[in-house]
């Protein structure tokens, strides 16, 4: 059921769920039956009450409490957002590097791998590593989330960047390489970017946000590995402009 945003009720349980007004949001729950599973917006574009209890910046207070109130309540874990990309719940907790409540969503049984994301219609891993929520990938990590080349790469899991040149395996395209390198450089991974550049990843490839491989880890704060990436030859997007 598609519930105006405006709606007085809608505002109420909005403002229960983010202001950590759990009480409240128990009562709004069961004096309206199935407003745990209604639909915030219209026919163009529509949120969840648990994309609500997890959108940017997330970590709101008692956040757990809220998200498993509103699941006991009928709130699908899996509900999607409507719109311009499909993410569920989980995904905006990564990218809001909310642990707490990522870890709740998925001890009520998120799936961990579920697809839909804003990068490259990924996985939550995908949404934490791209936007450098750190935490939250770390703990996707721990609770057992696959990676891909890239997002190992930018978590500086070695283990997992040399899987993929084992040498049963097909060698990953030169493309995925310079990528992976890319976003070692914007996690701050000397080690993988070392590994990626022994494999031909290459160090002044324009990429993501038009930035170098020197600019992302330079944007992210990581000066040690700036300096040394110039002492390779890398270089800044402006400097090739």
């Amino acid at each position: 059921m598609l519930m105006s945003t405006d709606d007085p009720l809608a505002i109420a349980v909005v403002e229960a769920i983010q202001a950590g007004d759990v009480p409240a949001l128990h009562v709004l729950l069961a004096e309206h039956p199935g407003l745990a599973a209604v639909r915030l917006g219209d026919e163009r574009m529509s949120r969840t009450l648990l994309h609500v209890a997890t959108d940017w910046p997330g970590n709101y207070p008692s956040g757990p409490a809220a998200v498993t109130a509103l699941v006991e309540a009928g709130a699908d874990l899996e509900g999607r957002f409507a719109g311009s990309h499909a993410e569920t719940a989980l995904h905006w907790a990564a990218s809001s590097d909310d642990v707490p409540v990522l870890d709740r969503l998925l001890d009520l049984g998120a799936d961990i791998e579920v697809g839909g994301g804003v990068i490259g219609e990924g996985t939550p891993m995908a949404d934490a590593v791209a936007f450098g929520q750190w935490k939250a990938a770390r703990r996707l990590l721990e609770r057992g989330a696959r990676t891909t080349l890239w997002q190992a790469a930018a978590l500086g899991e070695l283990d997992r960047v040399a899987a993929y040149f084992a040498p049963d395996a097909p060698p990953p395209p030169a493309q995925d390489v310079t990528g992976a390198l890319w976003c070692a450089c914007h996690g701050g991974q000397r080690s993988a970017v070392e590994y990626l550049l022994d494999r031909g990843g290459d160090i002044n490839w324009i990429g993501y946000d038009n930035l170098t491989a020197l600019d992302a880890a330079d944007r992210e704060g990581h000066p040690a590995l700036v300096a040394w990436l110039r002492g390779r030859g890398a270089k800044s997007a402006k400097d090739r402009a």
